[in-house]
């Protein structure tokens, strides 16, 4: 969609969040958002207090596509393991969409005060969401830990080295401990 056919709180989301993954979190600020979401400064304020409630904004809608693009990795797998497997097609796709910047919430959370349990909510939030997905999808508490390990080690790691390799290791070695 075109960022200028949006509404000018969806334009502020969409640029900040491209903003602080090109830039990272605390080298954007309000200022740079506001000019190039090409909003009025009283509009920036209006949907949003402060640039830490527009962070917990930004993370929100970014658990909101994850989720949606989980969904439709998944949506025409049949078993549990095939589910699980696919998921990790979302780091892939990720990764080549948005240049191997990782994962966005481990990002902002890297850059973030420790005290910040606003934003470090939302946080904990999403990636309690994805464990306890897989715990769903597997029956097993400590099998879905290990997937979930080595999704968020996957997403890290691939980042890292700026390419797949992580991210397909990860899905033989998942693959492997469900069998």
């Amino acid at each position: 969609m075109n960022k200028e056919s949006l509404q000018p709180r969806e334009r502020i989301l969409e640029t900040a969040y491209e903003l602080f993954l090109k830039q990272g979190y605390n080298s954007t600020g309000i200022n740079q958002i506001i000019d190039e979401a090409d909003v009025a400064k009283a509009s920036f304020y209006q949907h949003f207090k402060s640039k830490e409630d527009l962070c917990v904004g930004v993370l929100e809608k970014r658990h909101q596509y994850i989720e949606e693009q989980m969904q439709a990795l998944t949506a025409q797998k049949r078993s549990a393991k095939m589910k699980v497997i696919a998921s990790f097609d979302l780091i892939s796709l990720l990764n080549e969409k948005e240049d191997f910047r990782g994962c966005a919430f481990l990002n902002i959370l890297s850059e973030i005060p420790v005290d910040n349990m606003k934003v470090r909510n939302v946080i904990h939030a999403h990636k309690s969401n994805i464990r306890q997905s897989f715990k769903d999808l597997l029956q097993h508490a400590d099998l879905a830990d290990h997937v979930y390990l080595l999704y968020e080690g996957a997403f890290v790691e691939s980042q890292l080295y700026r390419d797949q390799w992580p991210v397909n290791r990860a899905r033989k070695i998942v693959n492997s401990l469900i069998n």
